[in-house]
């Protein structure tokens, strides 16, 4: 039997098909907890399961579609009996300046990264509240306290999920219900989600340049560093530990720190890291 305090515990991951959703369901299943992952993806969450420690009970759910977010939460508790975790991680990104953008990019955005975690939360707080052991787990991003150019959808969307979940935890805590909330900040995380962001830039109509590409391939290849296998032991060994705030990554930390003893001069040290990063690929 798991001596880990999430070792059979009922846990819910979001996004679960590929990235750090599927890092978090694997690392869940390997320290003994009991999961469900839902994903849009049928084949990634067929991926998940096959490396999944125990069974991973799975779900196609569109995040964005509240109603089949419930229904999901409804699914869930009847395959097993209660919920205790939700680790609202559903996400994606889009390229392109503001002024680039229609409002449909951001709807996009804004769909699954912060509707989808309101969706999750709503859904799954009245079973973690009955479990007398809940806890809501949102992720934000290092962009929930940093914003960076040609980011605007991903940024705002994260900024709110930092603000959704922290109005969240005073709640919780104002009418003593037995929730923990958690929000957590990830950094540079080895993802598909910067090409994932280009590739629907493209397919919105939206022009993709050679600085969009060069963007793309810095971001990837220097920033998006930290396995996601490591960024779930860094998620779940939070969520241990009851922190209700989980930066995942140095770079992460970093940021954190820059933003708060500096938070005038942090956008003018985003743009001038973006120029240098655009240079040495111009180079």
């Amino acid at each position: 039997m798991s001596t880990s305090p999430v070792g059979g515990k009922v846990t819910v991951v979001t996004g679960a098909g590929s990235g750090i959703g599927r890092a978090v369901a694997v690392e869940l299943s390997r320290r003994g907890a009991r999961v469900s992952g839902c994903d849009v993806d049928e084949a990634g969450l067929k991926e998940t399961a096959s490396l999944c420690a125990g069974e991973l009970h799975t779900a196609i759910v569109d995040m964005g579609d509240r109603d089949a977010v419930h229904e999901y939460a409804t699914d869930v508790v009847a395959h097993y009996g209660r919920v205790n975790q939700v680790y609202n991680n559903a996400g994606i990104a889009f390229a392109g300046s503001v002024l680039e953008s229609d409002w449909a990019d951001y709807e996009r955005v804004l769909r699954v990264n912060l509707a989808g975690v309101i969706h999750g939360t709503q859904a799954f707080l009245p079973h973690l509240i009955a479990s007398g052991d809940g806890h809501v787990v949102n992720v934000s991003s290092l962009n929930g306290y940093l914003a960076q150019p040609g980011m605007s959808h991903y940024c705002a969307s994260k900024f709110a999920v930092r603000g959704f979940t922290e109005s969240l935890r005073t709640e919780m805590l104002l009418d003593r219900h037995p929730v923990r909330v958690s929000v957590v900040h990830p950094g540079g995380v080895a993802t598909s989600i910067s090409d994932n962001a280009l590739a629907a830039a493209r397919e919105a109509g939206h022009e993709v340049t050679a600085v969009h590409e060069a963007r793309n391939r810095t971001y990837r290849e220097k920033l998006l560093r930290l396995p996601a296998d490591k960024a779930a032991t860094i998620i779940v060994d939070g969520v241990e530990k009851g922190r209700v705030r989980i930066r995942v990554g140095s770079d992460a930390v970093l940021v954190d720190r820059l933003v708060r003893l500096l938070p005038t001069a942090a956008g003018r040290v985003a743009v001038l890291l973006e120029r240098r990063m655009l240079k040495a690929e111009q180079a």
